[in-house]
């Protein structure tokens, strides 16, 4: 098995533990619900979108390669049900801005120095080396607009947070076997412009979102063989597939 291989089986094996065990406690939770041994103050924080968005949150810190959603989902979660735990006596929603900025810039400095984040925002830019044919990014209240030559694809991963990208596929070639992209958004958008041949797969969980594949006419790939598949979460944001 090549490497690329066993590190996208890995992957899946950890992110398939990770989300079964998410689900068994969810389902053991709901069994003390219908047994009657939980109180409605605990089913009320429980059962609700604050701690949804923690459960797939924990789900992408721990299989996603970046840890970055997951780490603005735990945030987002835990701010709003705060108010379900304890009697404050201040509007917590206050909060979330100021935390969120301060989540985001810590983030910032830790990945890359302001000078690099300011230089490659809102940059457009052809590549004709992609890194083993593999696409890194990370636009944080930033966007990229990039074009694949003369190259072959094998998947990456692309986090939008407050930002957008637009990668340009038309004039690359996908690797043979199944390849993995996954895409990541929050507050975000991203546009991928892949040849009409191209055989995609879409494995994509939405909220208050969504991601589609609006390609007006689809060929039938020469190889079979070859795929692309598109994993991965839009949370108030959305993405697109398109073809000229």
């Amino acid at each position: 098995m090549e490497p690329n291989e066993v590190k996208n089986y890995d992957g899946q094996q950890r992110k398939k533990v990770i989300l079964g065990a998410v689900i068994i406690v969810a389902g053991l939770l709901l069994l003390l619900v219908n047994m009657g041994f939980l109180p409605y103050a605990i089913q009320h924080i429980i059962f609700s979108w604050q701690m949804l968005l923690i459960g797939i949150g924990i789900v992408s810190f721990f299989s996603s390669e970046s840890r970055t959603p997951g780490t603005i989902l735990i945030l987002i979660g835990g701010i709003f049900i705060i108010p379900r735990i304890f009697e404050l006596t201040f509007n917590v929603t206050h909060l979330f801005w100021p935390v969120m900025l301060i989540a985001i810039g810590v983030l910032i400095l830790t990945r890359r120095s302001p000078r690099d984040l300011w230089h490659n925002s809102f940059q457009s830019r052809t590549s004709q080396s992609l890194d083993d044919g593999y696409v890194h990014e990370e636009n944080i209240f930033s966007g990229a607009k990039q074009r694949v030559i003369h190259q072959v694809f094998r998947g990456g991963h692309i986090n939008c947070i407050f930002g957008g990208s637009e990668l340009d596929l038309t004039q690359a070639t996908l690797a043979d076997g199944v390849s993995e992209l996954e895409v990541n958004t929050i507050f975000g958008g991203v546009t991928l412009i892949v040849p009409a041949d191209w055989k995609v797969q879409l494995k994509m969980t939405s909220i208050m979102g969504g991601f589609a594949d609006k390609r007006s006419y689809i060929k039938e790939s020469p190889d079979s063989s070859k795929m692309l598949i598109i994993k991965g979460s839009t949370i108030f944001g959305g993405g697109e597939i398109k073809s000229y």
